[in-house]
């Protein structure tokens, strides 16, 4: 029996950093962020809001929307590059907030057996941002997305998955020590060369996304959406076009949250369901690429995953 995506949620902070704040704060302009990003606002958490808050918030609109209780999940998998502390992990909190029962571990790519899981990505990325370096500060935002997994039904659910990385990439993207200042040690800060990053991305989503399809046996014309890694509109536009894909095809939801790390595809699949862009029975692909670098791909038949839609 095939693992099946039962339901999608998501919470992003209330915050709301926009473009015309961010030109307060470095040398930018909104046209030259929406030209090279396509990101009009991002989501920015509060001071004493953390990775756990956002991520509790989104496996509990996941559970409501699949009309499950919480104790009936017996796993939980956390992804974050923001975690509230080096330990106890996000999922441990997150286990303790819900009543949830069975293991909790953060990782960047695991995989396991349960009867019922809830996978999060949730990230406060805002609070590892050099507010003086417009490469990076005006990409990132705030948020959590999440799904509950389960057996599939009628034939529906995962059909493929493949996975790389290339360590020879990582001082592409990664964090490092801020500067040090009258305080002491300088806080930790994301780094990032934006045009390698983009030659990479563009090529990695597509190949990915290719591979992923012949493993399933599934061809690109009968897929019904594509769900990248919202890092950049350039780099979705871009890869779409190396499949030869347009926008009905390739989802872009960057615009309101800027690219949320681990939260940005369950973020857009969430958005993309409740706009009706998926039924029963629809091939969608999830592709995404990050730090390290790693990528990774997989092809699902929709069961018909529920969401919550806000009043």
């Amino acid at each position: 029996m095939l693992t099946s995506i039962k339901s999608v949620g998501s919470y992003v902070p209330s915050g709301i950093l926009t473009n015309a704040d961010l030109e307060k704060l470095v040398e930018t302009s909104d046209t030259w962020i929406r030209e090279r990003t396509g990101i009009v606002e991002r989501r920015i958490a509060a001071v004493n809001e953390t990775a756990t808050d956002l991520a509790a918030e989104a496996a509990k609109d996941a559970l409501a929307a699949a009309g499950l209780r919480p104790q009936d999940t017996d796993l939980i998998v956390s992804s974050t590059s923001t975690p509230d502390s080096m330990f106890p992990s996000v999922a441990s909190r997150v286990q303790e907030r819900l009543g949830a029962h069975g293991p909790a571990f953060d990782v960047q790519a695991a995989c396991g057996e349960a009867k019922q899981a809830i996978v999060i990505g949730s990230e406060t990325l805002t609070k590892i941002l050099n507010f003086k370096d417009r490469g990076t500060c005006v990409v990132f935002g705030d948020g959590a997305g999440a799904v509950v997994l389960g057996p599939g039904v009628n034939g529906a659910g995962i059909k493929s998955c493949v996975l790389g990385s290339d360590g020879s990439g990582g001082d592409l993207i990664y964090v490092a020590p801020g500067a040090d200042g009258p305080e002491g040690p300088g806080r930790p800060e994301i780094r990032m060369d934006g045009r390698k990053v983009f030659r990479f991305a563009t090529e990695i989503l597509a190949q990915a996304t290719l591979q992923a399809l012949e493993k399933a046996h599934v061809r690109l014309e009968d897929v019904k959406l594509i769900v990248p890694h919202q890092a950049n509109a350039r780099i979705i536009e871009a890869a779409g076009k190396r499949l030869g894909v347009g926008a009905d095809v390739m989802v872009n939801g960057i615009a309101s949250y800027g690219n949320t790390s681990t939260a940005s595809i369950p973020l857009a699949l969430k958005d993309a369901l409740a706009a009706g862009r998926l039924k029963t029975g629809d091939y969608l692909v999830l592709v995404g690429f990050g730090a390290g670098l790693t990528w990774g791909a997989c092809v699902i038949e929709w069961e018909g995953a529920p969401v919550r839609v806000a009043a």
